[in-house]
């Protein structure tokens, strides 16, 4: 369950620069990722958004600059899925299960408050109807939805997505909008790679890249369905 306070930073980047195989993925990235808001990141494929993600996640460490996490913080990741994903012999609700291993252990039966955890995550994005159904059954979309769930089950403090919405149909798109909304709602810091701003309703803050570097987002595909917000800016 998020446990830091509203508008707190549950991470902070300064001057990271990250280099890959002698690429310059990121440079000079400086950011606060804040406790109950939703931030998007956008920019062209190879831009660095994923690159971003990982150093978010603290799967890839800076090659320069410094990535401070706040002890304590649960972190939830849902990367692009493909289709083999519907191989996997499970319900949608096995699924979701499974983001309550962090909390209970893997294959530890769930508690009542685990179940009402499951139950709520896969009704927030409107499965609740296919809580039964293989993965194999569903849509790509409707797939992607159940994986979102996973990871609001976790009710973890920090939320990374990487282009949750992509390939989805208006139903599920507005679904896992939604959802996320849900979350930060709960307080989670959620970060959201995506292609389509609109996709996502209201953010909160964008962080626009180009080339490894936060840049001003200033294209109608940047700013579309922004209301407010907080432009590619550190938030000190």
């Amino acid at each position: 369950m998020p446990h830091f306070a509203a508008s707190e930073p549950v991470v902070r980047l300064r001057e990271v620069r990250v280099d890959v195989e002698g690429h310059r993925a990121l440079d000079s990235v400086s950011l606060d990722v804040r406790a109950g808001r939703l931030t998007a990141v956008v920019g062209a494929n190879g831009s660095g958004k994923s690159t971003l993600v990982s150093v978010l996640a603290g799967l890839r460490s800076p090659t320069s600059g410094t990535a401070t996490l706040r002890p304590g913080t649960a972190v939830a990741l849902v990367p692009q899925h493909t289709a083999d994903s519907a191989r996997l012999p499970l319900s949608v609700s096995d699924l979701v299960a499974m983001g309550r291993w962090r909390e209970r252990g893997a294959f530890r039966p769930l508690r009542r408050i685990d179940r009402t955890i499951v139950a709520d995550a896969i009704d927030a994005v409107g499965l609740s109807a296919y809580a039964a159904r293989p993965l194999g059954a569903l849509s790509g979309g409707q797939r992607q939805r159940a994986f979102l769930a996973q990871a609001l089950a976790q009710r973890a403090d920090l939320l990374l997505l990487d282009e949750p919405t992509a390939g989805l149909d208006d139903v599920s798109r507005r679904a896992a909008a939604s959802a996320l909304r849900l979350a930060t709602g709960r307080g989670a810091a959620v970060v959201v790679v995506t292609h389509d701003l609109g996709e996502l309703g209201d953010v909160d803050q964008v962080v626009a890249l180009a080339e490894g570097r936060i840049v001003p987002a200033t294209t109608e595909s940047d700013t579309r369905g922004r209301r407010g917000v907080n432009v590619s800016s550190v938030e000190g």
